[in-house]
């Protein structure tokens, strides 16, 4: 219940722009939802610089339950949090037979501000799939040591192997296991059995970190010596060890990426050393009165060795998810220490208030760090109000706020800042060209940003395929064609560049049925491509033989999008133009008139269909008239009205104006021609 109350606002959030499209709605093989070629790709990609086909597998279940709605995929995530919170409980219910500490440990997991990342995120679905699969696992290992045997064991392995396949943090889990049979299991560590039952698991981890290191390597996440080097990770492995606890007791000024620090202050690092160093000392020293120290510390300092950046991946200094298993040790230690001290009569109600009052503070600050998820605006703008020199947030504020009517000069503002910070953020140099692309009267500043981009990363496809946009807007019509080529052979699995392409070649005599290849690549990665599906069929009507595809195509792009305006407009000037059609035609027009009435040409046509119908010429002439209310200045529709006046008896005065309006709009010798012809009878 605490889970839902502090998360099930995430049902009317968006997907966020930083890693949500690559894990779900930009990803081809995860929109189609659970098919043989996506599981196939699942357990062999190293997409994302990670091995996970779990966490590809529950993305795909997603897609294929609920499509792209992302407050779904949001509260999927709540889901398994709460189950995995659920399990926490049985494991350590089971454990140590401490029901009210157990309970404590579970509800700090379910709603700590720490947590809110891996839950709220879309993409750190893996976060909260290992930590099920974790806590799942422990349960299963407490019930292996009551009764151990082969089939006991078997849960165990297995449950493992769903969770390092979920994400590989759980590597560590074998070393947790070791703590736990120190405390609360007390089993005795002197049994060689002990260690040998570790073996499997430790092996099944060892690999599954070979495996990882490589593919991050090979996808660019492992930062060089020269970028991070070791004695700035050393210092920031500190000094993060000891924000990390700090940060659990003061959940405030959470943000969604720290930077890097270019230098820490040496004392920082000396001072977070000690304090570490202390605290395992007393800890060990206590070891023998007070064994849920050493669980609940050692917990924390190993399972975070993954990530606390002596292997650097990414460019964060640190992350709150990447407290969320570690943090049940420190959690363990709150718990238990805090129930020693209420063993004393005049000590137990003011801790058990105390605890409650933190419990209930900690909830209410989770639930408005959820609200800062609502939106990739909402999440970077906080980022920035609680963090400097955020390059990360400036260029993901500015790529989502290019979206957005009316924050093109917003969007170059934060652009340019992000470019502040970081000279050689090639993101920020492409976001940057896209954006001065857009605006009026900027496109010549947009090239000197995409160079700058491929200079920095020449193999780096939607640098190409902008800077193709770019050029198809200077009407360089054949560099444009060699971007997007270029983009769609880096990555024949972007969507956008195929369909780029099709534009572009469609523009060019004589390679329609090369922009038709094009369009139906980018339908093939991205079946419900509307804008594709319409361009096709665009191709395809001006093509002998082939009306039939085109509307096909209109229909296709309209189940996608029933209200796409363009896709109805086109449809129906396709059916005008076919015998029989003209109700259909007439139809269509009036389906994008129903949701973009100021849609000034399907007025015009629908106006010259119902011209041709019996009895409805005065429907027409309204029809006519809107079109010019619209656009006062649309010769075609001043002409058709003309043409349509000029048949009424006692109405050639005002086909005469409306003609001799077109002529002057739109200057033609044969019109001129006619209105003198239409002079002359009316004298």
């Amino acid at each position: 219940m605490a889970t839902v109350a502090v998360y099930a606002q995430v049902r009317h959030f968006d997907f966020v722009n930083l890693d949500d499209s690559a894990y779900t709605s930009g990803n081809p093989h995860v929109r189609r939802g659970i098919t043989p070629e996506g599981l196939e790709w699942a357990f062999t990609s190293g997409d994302a610089a990670n091995w996970f086909p779990v966490t590809w597998v529950s993305h795909m279940l997603d897609c294929q339950l609920f499509g792209l709605a992302s407050g779904w995929h949001h509260l999927t995530n709540v889901l398994i949090h709460g189950c995995a919170a659920l399990l926490l409980f049985a494991f350590l219910r089971r454990a140590t037979g401490a029901r009210w500490r157990s309970a404590l440990v579970a509800f700090l997991f379910a709603v700590h501000p720490l947590h809110v990342e891996s839950v709220a995120w879309v993409a750190e679905r893996k976060d909260v799939l290992s930590a099920f699969f974790w806590f799942l696992t422990m349960w299963a290992y407490v019930r292996y040591t009551e009764r151990p045997g082969w089939g006991r064991y078997l849960l165990v392995l297995v449950t493992f192997c769903l969770g390092l396949m979920a994400k590989p943090m759980i590597i560590t889990l074998p070393f947790v296991l070791l703590l736990l049979d120190i405390w609360p299991l007390r089993r005795k560590l002197r049994t060689a059995a002990i260690f040998l039952e570790k073996v499997p698991l430790a092996a099944l981890s060892l690999v599954v970190s070979v495996i990882t290191y490589l593919v991050q390597q090979r996808a660019g996440a492992v930062k060089t010596l020269g970028a991070f080097p070791p004695g700035l990770r050393l210092e920031n492995a500190l000094v993060s060890y000891a924000v990390y606890i700090i940060q659990m007791f003061r959940p405030v000024r959470l943000a969604v990426f720290y930077p890097y620090p270019r230098h820490l202050p040496a004392w920082q690092a000396w001072l977070a050393g000690l304090v570490l160093a202390g605290a395992s000392v007393m800890v060990l020293r206590l070891r023998r009165s007070r064994q849920y120290l050493a669980t609940g510390w050692f917990w924390y300092l190993g399972t975070l060795i993954p990530v606390i950046g002596l292997v650097q991946v990414g460019a964060q200094a640190h992350a709150d998810r990447y407290t969320y298993i570690p943090m049940v040790g420190l959690s363990i230690l709150v718990a238990w220490g805090a129930a020693e001290l209420a063993r004393r009569p005049r000590v137990k109600p003011f801790a058990v208030a105390l605890m409650s009052l933190a419990c209930l503070v900690w909830a209410v600050l989770a639930w408005f760090q959820v609200q800062h998820w609502r939106n990739s605006e909402t999440l970077f703008r906080h980022a920035l109000d609680v963090t400097t020199e955020n390059a990360v947030a400036h260029d993901n504020l500015g790529n989502y706020l290019m979206d957005v009517p009316g924050g093109l000069p917003e969007a170059v503002v934060q652009l340019e800042e992000a470019l502040r910070i970081d000279p050689d953020s090639v993101p920020a140099h492409t976001a940057l060209g896209s954006a001065l692309a857009r605006i009026p009267g900027r496109l010549a500043e947009s090239f000197p940003q995409f160079d700058a981009a491929l200079r920095l990363a020449p193999d780096w496809p939607i640098a190409h395929n902008e800077l193709g946009s770019a050029l198809l807007k200077a009407g360089r019509l054949t560099e444009a064609i060699e971007q997007f080529a270029t983009a769609s052979r880096l990555d024949p699995d972007y969507a956008d560049a195929h369909y780029n392409l099709g534009v572009a070649l469609s523009q060019f005599p004589g390679r329609s049925s090369e922009a038709i290849s094009e369009y139906q690549a980018a339908l093939r990665i991205k079946p419900d491509y509307a804008e594709a599906q319409l361009n096709l069929g665009n191709v395809l009507a001006g093509l002998p033989g082939r009306l039939t595809e085109a509307i096909q195509a209109y229909q296709a792009a309209l189940r996608m999008r029933p209200d796409y305006v363009e896709a109805h407009y086109n449809l129906g000037r396709v059916l005008s133009g076919m015998p029989g059609r003209v109700p259909d035609a007439m139809a269509e027009y009036q389906a994008a008139l129903r949701i973009r009435p100021d849609h000034a040409e399907a007025h015009n046509n629908l106006g010259n269909l119902l011209s041709q119908i019996p009895g409805r010429v005065p429907a027409a002439i309204a029809e006519y008239e809107a079109a010019l209310h619209i656009r006062p200045d649309y010769a075609d529709a001043h002409y058709d009205l003309g043409v349509v006046l000029s048949r009424i008896p006692g109405r050639l005065p005002e086909a005469l104006a409306h003609l001799e309006m077109a002529l002057r709009l739109k200057p033609n010798p044969e019109l001129r021609r006619a209105i003198d012809r239409l002079r002359a009878a009316g004298r």
